[in-house]
Protein backbone atom coordinates (compact mmCIF):
# COMPACT_ATOMS: atom_id res chain seq x y z
CA UNK A 1 0.00 0.00 0.00
CA UNK A 2 1.04 3.82 -0.71
CA UNK A 3 -1.22 4.98 2.00
CA UNK A 4 0.33 4.91 5.38
CA UNK A 5 -2.80 3.58 6.63
CA UNK A 6 -0.79 2.79 10.28
CA UNK A 7 0.62 5.96 10.54
CA UNK A 8 -2.30 7.62 9.90
CA UNK A 9 -4.59 5.87 12.66
CA UNK A 10 -2.18 6.46 15.06
CA UNK A 11 -1.31 10.53 13.88
CA UNK A 12 -5.02 11.04 13.79
CA UNK A 13 -6.13 11.29 17.45
CA UNK A 14 -2.62 13.07 17.91
CA UNK A 15 -3.23 15.78 15.43
CA UNK A 16 -6.67 16.06 17.14
CA UNK A 17 -5.52 16.07 20.56
CA UNK A 18 -3.10 19.39 19.58
CA UNK A 19 -6.32 20.19 18.09
CA UNK A 20 -8.79 19.97 20.82
CA UNK A 21 -5.98 21.34 23.10
CA UNK A 22 -5.81 24.51 21.01
CA UNK A 23 -9.70 25.31 21.17
CA UNK A 24 -11.02 28.90 22.93
CA UNK A 25 -11.75 28.57 26.57
CA UNK A 26 -14.80 29.78 25.94
CA UNK A 27 -15.54 26.98 23.50
CA UNK A 28 -16.21 23.71 26.30
CA UNK A 29 -18.87 22.05 24.18
CA UNK A 30 -17.14 21.95 20.80
CA UNK A 31 -13.75 20.89 22.25
CA UNK A 32 -15.98 18.16 23.18
CA UNK A 33 -17.70 17.21 19.95
CA UNK A 34 -14.27 17.86 17.97
CA UNK A 35 -12.30 14.62 20.60
CA UNK A 36 -15.49 12.55 20.37
CA UNK A 37 -15.79 13.45 16.01
CA UNK A 38 -11.83 12.26 16.16
CA UNK A 39 -12.33 9.25 18.10
CA UNK A 40 -14.97 7.96 15.85
CA UNK A 41 -12.61 8.83 12.53
CA UNK A 42 -9.94 7.16 14.18
CA UNK A 43 -12.24 3.92 14.46
CA UNK A 44 -13.63 3.83 10.82
CA UNK A 45 -9.56 3.95 10.26
CA UNK A 46 -8.79 0.84 12.71
CA UNK A 47 -12.18 -1.07 11.08
CA UNK A 48 -10.01 -0.19 7.29
CA UNK A 49 -7.18 -1.68 9.27
CA UNK A 50 -8.94 -5.04 10.39
CA UNK A 51 -10.48 -5.10 6.50
CA UNK A 52 -7.35 -4.71 4.79
CA UNK A 53 -5.57 -7.06 7.03
CA UNK A 54 -5.35 -11.08 5.51
CA UNK A 55 -5.04 -13.08 8.45
CA UNK A 56 -3.40 -15.77 6.66
CA UNK A 57 -0.96 -13.81 4.92
CA UNK A 58 1.95 -12.43 6.23
CA UNK A 59 3.12 -12.54 9.66
CA UNK A 60 3.27 -8.40 9.79
CA UNK A 61 0.74 -6.46 7.60
CA UNK A 62 0.46 -3.41 6.07
CA UNK A 63 4.10 -2.69 6.95
CA UNK A 64 5.85 0.98 6.91
CA UNK A 65 9.49 1.29 7.35
CA UNK A 66 11.74 4.49 7.55
CA UNK A 67 14.89 5.62 8.38
CA UNK A 68 14.82 7.45 12.06
CA UNK A 69 18.39 8.04 13.95
CA UNK A 70 20.28 5.97 11.38
CA UNK A 71 23.49 6.68 13.41
CA UNK A 72 21.86 3.52 15.85
CA UNK A 73 20.29 1.61 13.57
CA UNK A 74 16.94 3.30 14.62
CA UNK A 75 13.73 3.03 12.17
CA UNK A 76 10.66 4.29 12.31
CA UNK A 77 8.53 0.66 11.41
CA UNK A 78 5.14 -0.37 11.63
CA UNK A 79 3.24 -3.53 11.32
CA UNK A 80 0.51 -5.52 12.75
CA UNK A 81 -0.45 -9.19 12.94
CA UNK A 82 -3.92 -10.51 14.18
CA UNK A 83 -3.24 -10.19 18.25
CA UNK A 84 -2.21 -6.17 17.25
CA UNK A 85 -5.58 -5.78 14.97
CA UNK A 86 -7.88 -7.07 17.59
CA UNK A 87 -5.89 -4.44 20.26
CA UNK A 88 -6.05 -1.38 17.73
CA UNK A 89 -9.50 -2.52 17.42
CA UNK A 90 -10.46 -2.28 21.31
CA UNK A 91 -8.34 0.65 21.60
CA UNK A 92 -10.21 2.70 19.18
CA UNK A 93 -13.89 1.32 19.94
CA UNK A 94 -13.35 1.97 23.65
CA UNK A 95 -12.53 5.76 23.22
CA UNK A 96 -15.85 7.08 21.65
CA UNK A 97 -17.24 5.71 24.50
CA UNK A 98 -14.65 6.90 27.33
CA UNK A 99 -15.41 10.40 25.94
CA UNK A 100 -19.20 10.20 26.04
CA UNK A 101 -19.39 9.05 29.53
CA UNK A 102 -16.85 11.55 30.67
CA UNK A 103 -18.40 14.71 28.83
CA UNK A 104 -19.09 16.43 31.89
CA UNK A 105 -16.43 14.98 34.39
CA UNK A 106 -13.90 18.26 33.38
CA UNK A 107 -16.21 20.77 33.42
CA UNK A 108 -14.99 23.77 35.53
CA UNK A 109 -16.58 24.69 38.63
CA UNK A 110 -19.02 27.73 38.45
CA UNK A 111 -15.81 30.24 39.66
CA UNK A 112 -14.02 29.01 36.52
CA UNK A 113 -16.75 29.30 34.48
CA UNK A 114 -15.91 32.71 32.77
CA UNK A 115 -12.05 32.40 33.28
CA UNK A 116 -9.11 31.33 30.86
CA UNK A 117 -9.14 28.18 32.81
CA UNK A 118 -9.15 25.09 29.92
CA UNK A 119 -9.80 22.03 32.01
CA UNK A 120 -12.37 20.50 29.38
CA UNK A 121 -10.06 20.75 26.58
CA UNK A 122 -7.00 19.36 28.35
CA UNK A 123 -9.23 16.27 29.33
CA UNK A 124 -10.27 15.08 25.85
CA UNK A 125 -6.88 16.29 24.29
CA UNK A 126 -5.12 13.71 27.16
CA UNK A 127 -7.09 11.33 26.02
CA UNK A 128 -6.41 11.52 22.20
CA UNK A 129 -3.10 11.54 23.15
CA UNK A 130 -2.86 8.12 25.14
CA UNK A 131 -4.67 6.89 22.26
CA UNK A 132 -2.34 7.47 19.89
CA UNK A 133 0.54 6.34 21.97
CA UNK A 134 -1.04 3.59 22.51
CA UNK A 135 -1.95 2.72 19.27
CA UNK A 136 1.82 3.34 17.86
CA UNK A 137 2.70 0.90 20.90
CA UNK A 138 0.17 -1.69 18.84
CA UNK A 139 1.89 -1.10 15.67
CA UNK A 140 5.47 -0.89 16.21
CA UNK A 141 7.81 -3.42 15.40
CA UNK A 142 11.25 -1.73 15.76
CA UNK A 143 12.25 -2.30 19.56
CA UNK A 144 12.94 1.33 20.24
CA UNK A 145 10.07 3.17 18.90
CA UNK A 146 7.89 0.54 20.83
CA UNK A 147 9.63 1.39 23.89
CA UNK A 148 9.92 5.55 23.17
CA UNK A 149 5.66 5.57 23.18
CA UNK A 150 5.34 2.46 26.07
CA UNK A 151 6.75 5.35 27.91
CA UNK A 152 5.32 8.57 26.36
CA UNK A 153 2.07 7.58 27.12
CA UNK A 154 3.06 7.52 30.80
CA UNK A 155 2.98 11.44 30.72
CA UNK A 156 -0.70 12.36 29.46
CA UNK A 157 -1.84 9.50 31.95
CA UNK A 158 -0.01 10.98 35.22
CA UNK A 159 -2.13 14.52 34.42
CA UNK A 160 -4.97 12.46 33.96
CA UNK A 161 -4.94 10.65 36.86
CA UNK A 162 -3.72 13.43 39.07
CA UNK A 163 -5.45 16.72 37.68
CA UNK A 164 -9.12 15.08 36.75
CA UNK A 165 -9.82 12.80 40.02
CA UNK A 166 -12.84 11.45 40.87
CA UNK A 167 -14.94 13.91 42.81
CA UNK A 168 -16.77 11.22 44.65
CA UNK A 169 -14.42 11.48 47.65
CA UNK A 170 -15.29 10.99 51.52
CA UNK A 171 -12.73 13.16 52.62
CA UNK A 172 -13.46 16.55 51.15
CA UNK A 173 -11.90 18.35 48.33
CA UNK A 174 -8.18 18.98 50.27
CA UNK A 175 -8.31 15.25 50.89
CA UNK A 176 -9.15 14.03 47.23
CA UNK A 177 -6.27 16.38 46.35
CA UNK A 178 -3.91 14.44 48.08
CA UNK A 179 -5.26 11.02 47.29
CA UNK A 180 -5.31 11.96 43.62
CA UNK A 181 -1.54 12.76 43.77
CA UNK A 182 -0.54 10.05 45.64
CA UNK A 183 -1.93 7.86 43.13
CA UNK A 184 -0.81 9.74 40.16
CA UNK A 185 3.07 9.62 41.70
CA UNK A 186 2.78 6.49 42.50
CA UNK A 187 1.76 5.31 38.99
CA UNK A 188 4.18 7.37 37.19
CA UNK A 189 7.18 6.11 39.44
CA UNK A 190 6.00 2.20 39.20
CA UNK A 191 6.07 2.72 35.56
CA UNK A 192 9.11 4.60 34.95
CA UNK A 193 10.75 2.19 37.21
CA UNK A 194 9.67 -0.90 35.11
CA UNK A 195 10.77 1.41 31.37
CA UNK A 196 14.16 2.23 32.52
CA UNK A 197 14.90 -1.81 33.56
CA UNK A 198 13.62 -2.17 30.23
CA UNK A 199 16.12 0.67 28.41
CA UNK A 200 19.17 -1.22 30.03
CA UNK A 201 17.35 -4.41 28.25
CA UNK A 202 16.97 -2.55 24.76
CA UNK A 203 20.41 -1.08 24.82
CA UNK A 204 21.30 -4.49 25.52
CA UNK A 205 19.75 -6.05 22.98
CA UNK A 206 20.77 -3.75 20.37
CA UNK A 207 24.93 -4.70 21.54
CA UNK A 208 23.55 -8.23 21.18
CA UNK A 209 21.62 -8.42 17.82
CA UNK A 210 23.26 -5.39 16.08
CA UNK A 211 19.44 -4.06 14.95
CA UNK A 212 16.06 -2.90 17.21
CA UNK A 213 13.99 -4.60 14.03
CA UNK A 214 11.77 -7.30 15.49
CA UNK A 215 11.72 -8.57 11.84
CA UNK A 216 15.56 -8.40 11.15
CA UNK A 217 16.35 -10.18 14.38
CA UNK A 218 14.15 -13.25 13.80
CA UNK A 219 15.92 -13.35 10.13
CA UNK A 220 18.84 -13.64 11.87
CA UNK A 221 17.89 -15.91 14.44
CA UNK A 222 16.48 -18.41 11.62
CA UNK A 223 19.54 -18.12 9.38
CA UNK A 224 21.99 -18.94 12.82
CA UNK A 225 23.54 -15.70 12.56
CA UNK A 226 22.37 -14.19 15.81
CA UNK A 227 22.96 -16.92 18.71
CA UNK A 228 22.26 -15.47 22.44
CA UNK A 229 24.30 -17.10 25.42
CA UNK A 230 21.49 -18.71 27.94
CA UNK A 231 22.75 -16.04 30.28
CA UNK A 232 22.40 -12.90 28.03
CA UNK A 233 19.28 -13.80 26.57
CA UNK A 234 17.81 -14.67 30.54
CA UNK A 235 19.06 -11.37 31.31
CA UNK A 236 17.82 -9.23 28.80
CA UNK A 237 14.35 -11.59 28.97
CA UNK A 238 14.27 -9.70 32.92
CA UNK A 239 14.80 -6.43 31.75
CA UNK A 240 11.71 -6.81 29.54
CA UNK A 241 9.29 -8.87 31.72
CA UNK A 242 10.01 -6.40 34.75
CA UNK A 243 8.30 -3.71 32.45
CA UNK A 244 5.65 -5.48 31.51
CA UNK A 245 4.49 -6.68 34.44
CA UNK A 246 4.18 -3.74 35.74
CA UNK A 247 2.43 -2.14 33.45
CA UNK A 248 0.33 -5.53 33.11
CA UNK A 249 0.44 -5.56 36.04
CA UNK A 250 1.11 -8.59 37.45
CA UNK A 251 1.77 -9.78 41.48
CA UNK A 252 3.64 -8.56 43.11
CA UNK A 253 3.69 -5.13 40.81
CA UNK A 254 0.31 -4.26 40.84
CA UNK A 255 -0.14 -2.14 43.99
CA UNK A 256 -0.05 1.21 41.85
CA UNK A 257 -3.68 -0.23 39.98
CA UNK A 258 -6.09 -0.03 42.64
CA UNK A 259 -4.97 3.68 44.00
CA UNK A 260 -5.03 5.04 40.32
CA UNK A 261 -8.49 3.30 39.15
CA UNK A 262 -9.93 4.71 42.72
CA UNK A 263 -8.67 8.19 42.29
CA UNK A 264 -9.51 8.08 38.97
CA UNK A 265 -12.66 9.33 37.15
CA UNK A 266 -14.70 6.08 36.02
CA UNK A 267 -13.39 7.05 32.31
CA UNK A 268 -10.14 7.63 32.91
CA UNK A 269 -10.49 4.17 34.88
CA UNK A 270 -11.25 2.39 31.94
CA UNK A 271 -8.76 3.87 29.72
CA UNK A 272 -6.24 2.65 32.80
CA UNK A 273 -7.51 -0.91 32.84
CA UNK A 274 -8.68 -1.68 29.38
CA UNK A 275 -6.33 0.12 27.20
CA UNK A 276 -3.02 1.23 28.54
CA UNK A 277 -2.55 -1.88 30.76
CA UNK A 278 -3.26 -4.13 27.46
CA UNK A 279 0.29 -2.66 26.27
CA UNK A 280 2.43 -4.72 28.83
CA UNK A 281 0.60 -8.28 27.92
CA UNK A 282 0.51 -7.79 24.51
CA UNK A 283 4.66 -7.09 24.45
CA UNK A 284 4.78 -9.96 26.62
CA UNK A 285 3.34 -12.09 23.45
CA UNK A 286 5.69 -10.12 21.01
CA UNK A 287 8.81 -9.43 22.58
CA UNK A 288 9.30 -11.28 25.24
CA UNK A 289 8.35 -14.49 23.34
CA UNK A 290 9.26 -13.19 20.37
CA UNK A 291 12.73 -12.06 21.03
CA UNK A 292 13.97 -14.56 24.26
CA UNK A 293 11.93 -18.29 23.18
CA UNK A 294 14.45 -19.82 25.40
CA UNK A 295 14.42 -17.57 28.53
CA UNK A 296 11.04 -17.75 28.56
CA UNK A 297 10.51 -20.99 28.66
CA UNK A 298 13.08 -20.94 31.59
CA UNK A 299 10.78 -18.38 33.08
CA UNK A 300 8.15 -20.01 32.79
CA UNK A 301 7.06 -21.99 35.99
CA UNK A 302 7.65 -18.67 38.10
CA UNK A 303 5.70 -16.35 35.47
CA UNK A 304 3.09 -19.28 36.27
CA UNK A 305 2.98 -19.09 40.08
CA UNK A 306 2.76 -15.32 39.76
CA UNK A 307 -0.38 -15.82 37.27
CA UNK A 308 -1.63 -17.75 40.31
CA UNK A 309 -1.37 -15.46 42.73
CA UNK A 310 -2.19 -12.77 40.63
CA UNK A 311 -6.11 -14.79 40.53
CA UNK A 312 -6.40 -15.72 43.51
CA UNK A 313 -4.85 -12.70 45.52
CA UNK A 314 -7.06 -10.61 43.28
CA UNK A 315 -10.13 -12.48 43.90
CA UNK A 316 -10.22 -12.22 47.54
CA UNK A 317 -9.06 -8.75 47.72
CA UNK A 318 -11.86 -7.65 45.73
CA UNK A 319 -14.36 -9.93 47.92
CA UNK A 320 -13.28 -7.75 50.66
CA UNK A 321 -13.30 -4.17 49.35
CA UNK A 322 -15.62 -1.38 50.22
CA UNK A 323 -14.90 0.87 47.60
CA UNK A 324 -17.32 0.21 44.37
CA UNK A 325 -14.25 1.07 42.03
CA UNK A 326 -11.53 -0.76 44.03
CA UNK A 327 -13.17 -3.73 43.99
CA UNK A 328 -13.13 -3.20 40.11
CA UNK A 329 -9.43 -2.76 40.13
CA UNK A 330 -8.42 -6.00 42.10
CA UNK A 331 -11.11 -7.81 39.91
CA UNK A 332 -9.32 -6.78 37.36
CA UNK A 333 -5.67 -7.86 38.67
CA UNK A 334 -7.71 -11.53 39.15
CA UNK A 335 -8.51 -11.03 35.51
CA UNK A 336 -5.02 -10.20 34.32
CA UNK A 337 -3.56 -12.63 36.04
CA UNK A 338 -5.47 -15.41 33.75
CA UNK A 339 -3.99 -13.35 30.70
CA UNK A 340 -0.51 -13.96 31.94
CA UNK A 341 -1.44 -17.27 32.77
CA UNK A 342 -3.04 -18.42 29.15
CA UNK A 343 0.16 -16.24 27.66
CA UNK A 344 2.90 -18.44 29.53
CA UNK A 345 1.00 -22.10 29.29
CA UNK A 346 2.37 -22.25 25.81
CA UNK A 347 -0.58 -23.74 24.07
CA UNK A 348 -2.29 -22.67 20.96
CA UNK A 349 -6.20 -22.98 23.24
CA UNK A 350 -4.05 -20.69 25.63
CA UNK A 351 -2.27 -18.25 23.90
CA UNK A 352 -5.85 -17.69 22.00
CA UNK A 353 -7.78 -16.85 24.95
CA UNK A 354 -5.12 -14.85 26.08
CA UNK A 355 -5.62 -12.53 23.78
CA UNK A 356 -9.58 -12.74 23.40
CA UNK A 357 -9.46 -12.14 26.94
CA UNK A 358 -7.65 -8.91 26.30
CA UNK A 359 -10.11 -7.31 24.62
CA UNK A 360 -13.26 -8.98 26.57
CA UNK A 361 -11.88 -7.94 29.63
CA UNK A 362 -11.58 -4.26 28.23
CA UNK A 363 -15.31 -4.77 27.02
CA UNK A 364 -16.66 -5.81 29.89
CA UNK A 365 -14.54 -3.55 32.47
CA UNK A 366 -15.81 -0.71 30.63
CA UNK A 367 -19.08 -1.57 30.76
CA UNK A 368 -19.19 -2.64 34.43
CA UNK A 369 -16.87 0.62 35.47
CA UNK A 370 -18.89 3.38 33.17
CA UNK A 371 -22.37 2.04 34.75
CA UNK A 372 -20.92 2.08 38.39
CA UNK A 373 -19.54 5.48 37.06
CA UNK A 374 -23.05 6.79 36.58
CA UNK A 375 -24.28 5.60 40.22
CA UNK A 376 -21.19 7.05 41.61
CA UNK A 377 -22.18 10.46 39.98
CA UNK A 378 -25.54 10.04 41.23
CA UNK A 379 -25.09 9.44 44.80
CA UNK A 380 -21.79 11.31 45.79
CA UNK A 381 -19.95 8.22 47.16
CA UNK A 382 -18.21 5.12 46.14
CA UNK A 383 -18.86 3.30 49.27
CA UNK A 384 -20.83 0.21 48.74
CA UNK A 385 -22.51 0.86 52.24
CA UNK A 386 -23.91 3.70 51.17
CA UNK A 387 -26.46 2.08 48.64
CA UNK A 388 -29.35 -0.11 48.45
CA UNK A 389 -32.40 -0.89 46.44
CA UNK A 390 -31.15 1.32 43.57
CA UNK A 391 -33.25 -1.55 41.19
CA UNK A 392 -36.63 -0.20 42.40
CA UNK A 393 -35.80 3.49 41.22
CA UNK A 394 -33.19 2.92 38.47
CA UNK A 395 -33.79 -0.52 36.96
CA UNK A 396 -32.51 0.30 33.76
CA UNK A 397 -29.19 1.29 35.34
CA UNK A 398 -29.46 -2.14 37.70
CA UNK A 399 -30.07 -4.04 34.76
CA UNK A 400 -26.93 -2.71 32.72
CA UNK A 401 -24.83 -3.32 36.07
CA UNK A 402 -25.98 -6.77 36.40
CA UNK A 403 -24.40 -7.61 32.92
CA UNK A 404 -21.64 -5.92 33.07
CA UNK A 405 -20.87 -7.84 36.58
CA UNK A 406 -21.87 -10.79 35.00
CA UNK A 407 -19.76 -10.78 32.34
CA UNK A 408 -17.42 -9.66 34.73
CA UNK A 409 -17.97 -13.28 36.56
CA UNK A 410 -17.10 -14.64 32.77
CA UNK A 411 -20.68 -16.12 32.71
CA UNK A 412 -21.48 -18.39 30.11
CA UNK A 413 -23.45 -16.59 27.20
CA UNK A 414 -21.16 -13.52 27.57
CA UNK A 415 -18.01 -12.71 25.82
CA UNK A 416 -15.32 -13.05 28.80
CA UNK A 417 -16.86 -16.72 29.29
CA UNK A 418 -15.27 -18.21 25.83
CA UNK A 419 -11.56 -16.80 26.54
CA UNK A 420 -11.35 -17.45 30.20
CA UNK A 421 -12.58 -21.15 29.15
CA UNK A 422 -9.84 -21.50 26.42
CA UNK A 423 -6.89 -20.33 29.05
CA UNK A 424 -8.44 -23.04 31.60
CA UNK A 425 -8.43 -26.07 29.03
CA UNK A 426 -4.42 -24.36 27.19
CA UNK A 427 -3.48 -24.63 30.83
CA UNK A 428 -5.35 -28.23 31.49
CA UNK A 429 -3.60 -29.34 28.12
CA UNK A 430 0.02 -28.91 29.86
CA UNK A 431 -0.11 -27.99 33.31
CA UNK A 432 -3.26 -29.65 35.17
CA UNK A 433 -2.15 -28.75 38.69
CA UNK A 434 -1.92 -25.31 37.62
CA UNK A 435 -5.33 -25.23 35.94
CA UNK A 436 -7.14 -26.86 39.09
CA UNK A 437 -6.20 -23.81 41.05
CA UNK A 438 -6.66 -20.99 38.62
CA UNK A 439 -10.41 -22.19 38.56
CA UNK A 440 -10.40 -20.88 42.30
CA UNK A 441 -10.37 -18.14 40.42
CA UNK A 442 -13.80 -18.54 38.83
CA UNK A 443 -15.60 -19.05 42.42
CA UNK A 444 -14.48 -16.57 43.56
CA UNK A 445 -15.36 -14.13 41.04
CA UNK A 446 -18.82 -15.14 41.35
CA UNK A 447 -18.59 -14.53 44.62
CA UNK A 448 -17.64 -10.57 44.92
CA UNK A 449 -19.79 -9.56 41.56
CA UNK A 450 -23.12 -11.33 43.42
CA UNK A 451 -22.32 -9.60 46.96
CA UNK A 452 -21.78 -6.48 45.35
CA UNK A 453 -25.12 -6.59 43.13
CA UNK A 454 -26.63 -7.84 46.21
CA UNK A 455 -25.74 -4.82 48.31
CA UNK A 456 -26.04 -2.06 45.85
CA UNK A 457 -29.09 -2.75 43.90
CA UNK A 458 -31.36 -5.33 46.20
CA UNK A 459 -33.08 -4.80 49.39
CA UNK A 460 -34.61 -1.58 50.95
CA UNK A 461 -34.05 1.84 49.43
CA UNK A 462 -32.04 4.40 51.20
CA UNK A 463 -33.39 7.93 51.29
CA UNK A 464 -30.94 9.11 49.69
CA UNK A 465 -31.49 6.50 46.92
CA UNK A 466 -35.55 7.52 46.55
CA UNK A 467 -34.77 10.19 44.25
CA UNK A 468 -32.11 8.76 42.16
CA UNK A 469 -33.11 9.10 37.89
CA UNK A 470 -32.28 6.32 35.49
CA UNK A 471 -29.87 6.07 32.99
CA UNK A 472 -30.82 9.13 30.54
CA UNK A 473 -30.13 8.99 26.54
CA UNK A 474 -25.75 9.60 26.45
CA UNK A 475 -25.44 7.20 29.01
CA UNK A 476 -27.43 4.78 27.36
CA UNK A 477 -25.56 5.37 24.39
CA UNK A 478 -22.30 4.26 25.80
CA UNK A 479 -23.93 1.19 27.80
CA UNK A 480 -25.98 -0.67 25.29
CA UNK A 481 -23.32 -1.31 22.78
CA UNK A 482 -20.82 -2.64 24.81
CA UNK A 483 -23.45 -5.07 26.26
CA UNK A 484 -24.41 -5.71 22.78
CA UNK A 485 -21.01 -6.58 21.97
CA UNK A 486 -20.77 -8.78 25.31
CA UNK A 487 -23.53 -10.62 23.74
CA UNK A 488 -22.44 -11.04 20.27
CA UNK A 489 -18.79 -12.00 20.91
CA UNK A 490 -20.15 -14.74 24.20
CA UNK A 491 -22.34 -16.03 21.50
CA UNK A 492 -20.30 -15.96 17.85
CA UNK A 493 -16.47 -15.01 18.54
CA UNK A 494 -15.59 -16.28 15.28
CA UNK A 495 -14.80 -12.85 13.89
CA UNK A 496 -11.66 -12.63 16.61
CA UNK A 497 -10.39 -15.75 16.65
CA UNK A 498 -10.29 -16.08 12.94
CA UNK A 499 -7.91 -12.91 13.17
CA UNK A 500 -6.19 -14.55 16.00
CA UNK A 501 -5.18 -17.72 15.87
CA UNK A 502 -2.89 -17.36 13.05
CA UNK A 503 -0.77 -14.91 14.91
CA UNK A 504 -0.86 -17.39 17.88
CA UNK A 505 1.01 -20.01 15.40
CA UNK A 506 3.38 -18.05 14.55
CA UNK A 507 4.01 -16.95 18.75
CA UNK A 508 3.83 -21.20 18.98
CA UNK A 509 6.67 -21.41 16.30
CA UNK A 510 9.01 -18.78 18.13
CA UNK A 511 9.07 -20.57 21.67
CA UNK A 512 8.96 -24.26 19.36
CA UNK A 513 6.05 -25.25 21.43
CA UNK A 514 3.01 -27.60 20.11
CA UNK A 515 0.43 -28.19 21.43
CA UNK A 516 -0.11 -31.78 23.71
CA UNK A 517 -1.47 -34.74 22.29
CA UNK A 518 -4.41 -35.94 24.42
CA UNK A 519 -3.55 -39.87 25.41
CA UNK A 520 -5.58 -41.87 24.56
CA UNK A 521 -5.64 -45.70 25.83
CA UNK A 522 -5.80 -48.13 23.01
CA UNK A 523 -8.50 -50.13 22.68
CA UNK A 524 -8.00 -53.96 23.64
Amino acid sequence: MSFPLLTATAALPAIGAIATAAVPAARRTAAKWLALLVSLATLVLAIVVAVRFEPGGDRYQLTESHSWISDFGVRYELGVDGIAVALIGLTALLIPFIILAGWHDADPSPEHVDSRWRPTQGFFALILAVEAMVILSFEATDVFLFYVFFEAMLIPMYFLIGGFGDRAHEGGDKAAATQRSYAAVKFLLYNLAGGLVMLAAVIGLYVVAGSFSLQEIAAARASGSLEMATTTERLLFLGFFFAFAVKAPLWPLHTWLPNAMGESTAPVAVLITAVVDKVGTFAMLRFCLGLFPEASQWATPVVLVLALISIVYGALLAVGQRDIKRLVAYASISHFGFIVLGIFAMTSQGQSGATLYMVNHGISTAALMLVAGFLISRRGSRLIADYGGVQKVAPVLAGTFLIGGLATLSLPGLAPFVSEFLVLVGTFARYPVVGVIATLGIVLAALYVLVLYQRTMTGPVKPEIATMPDLKVRELVVVAPLIALLIFLGVFPKPLTDIVNPAVQHTMSDVQKTDPQPEVEAAK
